[in-house]
């Protein structure tokens, strides 16, 4: 693949920039980090989302072709498009009629020198079937050169012949018209004929995702599949429950050692409990992959102390074992013989092998979930909706890499939801890229999320190099109205071992179509997962294992994709280690239960306001309803729902008319100190010294004694209201005995009513009748013992 040759100022600024050392280049990118870094903790504003208001219309991508939708999400952009099919009847050269030149074809725009084909050695009827894209913006001549030039001769007169085109009068196409075909063209000097198509279009040309743009021919040929977009789709995920029953025959040289089985599938591996007996009766669950093509391997080991020594195997394929959708369908068990070096021993397992499609595999965190739906098709429902998504453009891109002794960035964007993975290509050298690309998605769940990521390809970094992350955002469905198109620009945000630091801005054009109301609403009454899940719960313990399982599967069948979805990227994607702990996110938490803990707060003022009499009228009209309600206690719950009424219609005005995005604030990210970062990006294991991990140590001892506090403090509550009737203290018991007595007694004979009346009045008596202590029944209850007496 020929490279672009750029004029003489662009091949000035690339010798100064070459200048640079290395060090330089570090420092330059350093600074600009730490200035963005420095502007980002002063400007809070720049965190925010913003609305925007792009020219939408025209754009296509491959695959959406069977939703029938109109593609209307993205900015058009125009294109000059050539396409070089083949040449015909080039001239031997002059010294030799048995030597055909290595004709390659050679673009001009004026002159500029745009691209080139790949040659062809010894070719007098050559093909090259390449397609070449132009954005429009960027040209600056009237005048389209296609030359057919020889690759041996080394001179500037290697030319073979060309053909000439006016920009202005080239056709233009608009899909879904026809493909323009290819012509014919004579030489202009009679050697040969060559063809070619020429046309100005626009991004939603059949032509566009195949073209080599402008943008990518400095990239070697064997990666240039590696900046196109692509669609990916993740593989049908299946629970393998293995019930391990019992082991017989088994030749145990020491009746006193315990056995224990070990299941394997690829390299994940799982164990029973070790057993003195034979006997195990537990679940082993597997993650595994359609089309199934792994074994099942199992090995009885007998255990002595730290060796264990295999007593015999068995393998399993996985075509073979039967598949259930839900707890009904009885699967039988099965005897298994076992073997050792290719032996068949007497022995035999016993165990209950089966698919489970009834579940759905969590390859994600719930709270982010982009499907719902379980593994077996028969169980699936018919979409309620589409959900489309026009990816714009970026600005403002922070560099990552160097590139020739300068700064760069190659920004790419990585969606996902439900099984469906979008990357869009690859912009080269660029910190503003214009993607305009639009894809759509079917949607069976509105409680759904969608996850769009902006990498940079460090494809050309060296070997081991990873793509570097440049923001996230995470789109619920729900937050978004019916046939509402949404263009936002959201600010790009990193947590880096030097803060949280505001990466660039993306513009996302995003829609949301429902098919039937009626069909959606009847999604909210439905179970969140598959019944299998209630009905047959997973354990704790087995979901952070099946979806550590799953991710890796999901990350090594992306990865050996054509083109490759890079691991670090599917991680990142499904949030791999981030139940890790930390300071910064357990803030965050308590933060988020205070603020929903707020409206009890509030309201326990409201009432010590009311309580104190501050505004007689708003007391005395607390008292009015207060009686109200007691003589109409049938109103009541009427009155509660009415008040939820009154406060849905009041915050409507107030209502967020954006969608969710990464909120620093929310986060903690701003309030963050140098010790809580290195903390939160620290290896596990650690590995850091023994001093700041004292310091961390101190640090963790003192929240947590904070919590067990709380703790302490609610159990001990707890155990009073239990002691209340248990005659720990016999004196306090006997007393609440005869109070309830009494209480039974009196209200048998007075009305409820009259009761209630009394305790309301009391307790809103006027201050003046307050002494400012606090009650009788408070002062009894805290007396009241409890289990903490007994903590050492």
């Amino acid at each position: 693949m020929a490279k672009p040759n750029h004029n003489q100022n662009q091949n000035q600024n690339q010798s100064q920039n070459q200048n640079q050392s290395p060090n330089q280049t570090q420092n330059q990118i350093k600074n600009q980090n730490q200035n963005r870094n420095l502007n980002s903790n002063v400007k809070n504003e720049d965190f925010i989302l913003k609305e925007t208001t792009p020219s939408l219309g025209g754009g296509r991508v491959p695959g959406n072709e069977r939703y029938g939708t109109t593609f209307d999400l993205v900015e058009q952009m125009h294109y000059l498009y050539v396409k070089v099919v083949k040449a015909k009847s080039l001239p031997p050269k002059q010294d030799d009629d048995n030597n055909f030149p290595d004709p390659f074809v050679e673009i001009k725009l004026g002159n500029f020198i745009a691209c080139t084909t790949t040659h062809l050695e010894k070719n007098p009827n050559p093909e090259w079937n390449q397609v070449f894209a132009f954005p429009k913006e960027r040209i600056q001549s009237l005048t389209l050169e296609i030359i057919v030039k020889d690759k041996s001769i080394t001179d500037d007169d290697n030319s073979i012949g060309g053909i000439s085109f006016d920009i202005n009068e080239l056709p233009t196409r608009v899909p879904p018209d026809s493909p323009l075909a290819a012509q014919w063209y004579m030489l202009h000097n009679g050697n040969g004929e060559l063809m070619v198509a020429v046309w100005m279009g626009t991004q939603a040309d059949e032509s566009f995702p195949d073209a080599w743009h402008l943008d990518t021919l400095s990239v070697n040929s064997e990666n240039v599949t590696n900046i196109r977009s692509k669609v990916y789709l993740s593989p049908r995920l299946w629970y393998l429950r293995v019930h391990i029953i019992e082991a017989q025959e088994l030749p145990i040289k020491n009746k006193d050692r315990e056995i224990v089985v070990k299941g394997a599938v690829m390299n994940i591996v799982l164990r029973t409990k070790a057993l003195p007996r034979p006997s195990w009766n537990e679940d082993l669950m597997f993650v595994v992959a359609e089309p199934f093509d792994e074994q099942l391997v199992l090995s009885v080991e007998e255990k002595n102390g730290l060796k264990e020594e295999v007593i015999g195997r068995c393998s399993i394929s996985l075509h073979n074992v039967e598949k259930r959708i839900d707890n009904l369908v009885v699967i039988d068990s099965k005897w298994y013989n076992l073997e050792k070096n290719t032996e068949t021993l007497s022995s035999k397992i016993h165990i209950r092998v089966c698919l489970d499609g009834g579940y759905h595999v969590l390859d994600e965190l719930t709270q982010y979930s982009s499907d719902l739906r379980p593994s077996s098709r028969l169980l699936g429902s018919p979409s309620i909706g589409i959900l489309e998504l026009g990816i714009l453009n970026a600005q403002g891109l922070t560099p990552i890499k160097s590139k020739n002794g300068r700064v760069a960035m190659d920004a790419y964007c990585v969606a996902k939801y439900g099984h469906k993975w979008i990357r869009t290509r690859t912009v080269i050298d660029s910190l503003n890229p214009k993607w305009n690309e639009q894809y759509t998605w079917e949607v069976f769940d509105p409680c759904t999320v969608i996850t769009i990521v902006v990498f940079c390809n460090c494809m050309d970094t060296g070997p081991g190099s990873k793509d570097s992350r440049i923001g996230k955002i995470r789109i619920r469905l729900s937050t978004l109205e019916t046939d509402r198109v949404y263009t936002h620009s959201y600010p790009l945000i990193v947590l880096e071992p030097t803060g949280v630091k505001k990466t660039g801005e993306i513009q996302l054009a995003v829609r949301c179509t429902c098919f039937s109301v009626l069909n959606m609403m009847q999604v909210y009454s439905q179970p969140l997962l598959p019944k299998m899940h209630y009905i047959h719960p997973l354990s704790i313990l087995q979901q952070y294992s099946l979806r550590n399982q799953a991710t890796h599967i999901v990350g090594m069948r992306l990865n050996r994709a054509e083109p490759p979805l890079r691991r670090e990227v599917v991680e990142y994607m499904l949030d791999v280690s981030s139940n890790m702990w930390s300071l910064r996110k357990s803030k965050a938490n308590y933060s988020r239960l205070i603020s929903v803990l707020s409206g009890v707060i509030s309201f326990y003022k409201w009432f010590d306001h009311i309580q104190k009499w501050k505004n007689p009228f708003l007391t005395g009209l607390v008292h009015f309803l207060f009686l109200v309600l007691v003589f109409y206690p049938h109103m009541i719950m009427s009155t509660m729902l009415f008040y939820l009424i009154m406060i849905g219609i009041w915050k409507y005005r107030s209502r967020s008319r954006y969608p969710p995005h990464m909120d620093v604030k929310l986060s903690y990210a701003d309030k963050l100190n140098q010790d809580e970062l290195e903390e939160e990006f620290d290896s596990f294991p650690t590995s850091k010294t023994q001093d700041v991990l004292r310091g961390r140590y101190d640090r963790l001892r003192s929240v947590g004694s904070r919590v067990q506090t709380v703790v302490g403090d609610l159990a001990t509550q707890g155990e009073r209201v239990q002691n209340l009737v248990t005659w720990r203290d016999p004196r306090a018991t006997a007393v609440f005995l005869v109070f309830s007595f009494v209480s039974a007694i009196v209200l048998c004979f007075i009305p409820v009513r009259m009761v209630v009346i009394t305790t309301g009045f009391f307790v809103l008596r006027h201050p003046k009748f307050r002494v400012g202590l606090p009650s009788v029944a408070m002062n009894f209850f805290r007396r009241l013992p409890a289990r903490n007496d007994g903590l050492l």
